[in-house]
């Protein structure tokens, strides 16, 4: 609110904070309030994943099926997020590091922060997401992840703050994963394997109903990641986990 007590709008919200991001390369920084149409699902990460011995954290790429490329982590929790993005039917595109975000404490401090993700959902609206275990948020952290999404309100994103998966289900997505390529969706088996599964049945043993099972589970597999035909993903996946296939 103002000194009148009136609600400020998203406009005024968002003065406080400017973004920089990358373009071709060079760094292009705006203030938060005129930055709400660009497409940050697309562009480069602004920092490095730095690697190097004895470090802590396991940075990477991870080639995301939902954008046929690439997107950097900088550790395992934040490849698993990435993992559940790439899932999600909801999201359209995503990428790593999207942009510097900074500000003014209230106390006068200036402070930056470049958050883990940020992603496009099919609908249009947009989520800015920060990795970081529930035990590892320090208050400087906390301050930062604050004031992010402070900034994501004011100019309507989404924010999450976001810990460890269930172990379960990171477990089967990492899994499925291994079959996010479209290459595993071709050998002409994927209209068998759909109608094998209208009525739901056993993994192995339906897909066996199929042809060899060393042909035909990587296709159940990559159709359980596109979504095509569907489980219980809060069980571990195995030779007995009851698939259907998915209507529309």
């Amino acid at each position: 609110m103002d000194d009148e007590g009136e609600p400020l709008s998203g406009r005024d919200r968002a003065a406080g904070f400017a973004v920089a991001w990358l373009r071709e390369g060079v760094e292009v920084r705006w203030p938060l309030g005129n930055v709400v149409e660009v497409a940050f699902e697309e562009v480069v990460p602004v920092r490095e994943f730095p690697s190097y011995r004895g470090q802590r954290h396991f940075p990477g790429l991870y080639w995301a099926a939902t954008m046929l490329r690439h997107v950097g982590f900088e550790s395992w929790l934040e490849r698993d997020h990435a993992i559940s993005m790439d899932f999600d039917p909801c999201v359209a595109g995503f990428s790593s590091q999207p942009f510097w975000l900074f500000w003014t404490s209230a106390e006068g401090g200036r402070l930056s922060h470049a958050p883990d993700y940020f992603a496009r959902r099919a609908d249009g609206s947009a989520v800015v997401v920060d990795c970081r275990p529930e035990g590892r948020r320090k208050p400087r952290d906390l301050a930062k992840f604050a004031g992010t999404q402070a900034a994501c309100e004011a100019v309507g994103w989404d924010y999450r703050l976001v810990g460890e998966i269930d172990r379960v289900r990171v477990a089967n997505l990492r899994w499925l994963a291994g079959f996010r390529h479209p290459r595993f969706g071709g050998a002409g088996l994927t209209e068998a394997v759909e109608a094998a599964f209208a009525v739901p049945g056993p993994l192995v043993g339906q897909a066996a109903q199929v042809g060899d099972p060393i042909r035909v589970l990587p296709v159940v597999f990559h159709l359980l990641w596109c979504g095509r035909l569907g489980t219980d993903l809060s069980r571990p996946l195995g030779d007995y986990s009851l698939v259907c296939r998915v209507e529309g």
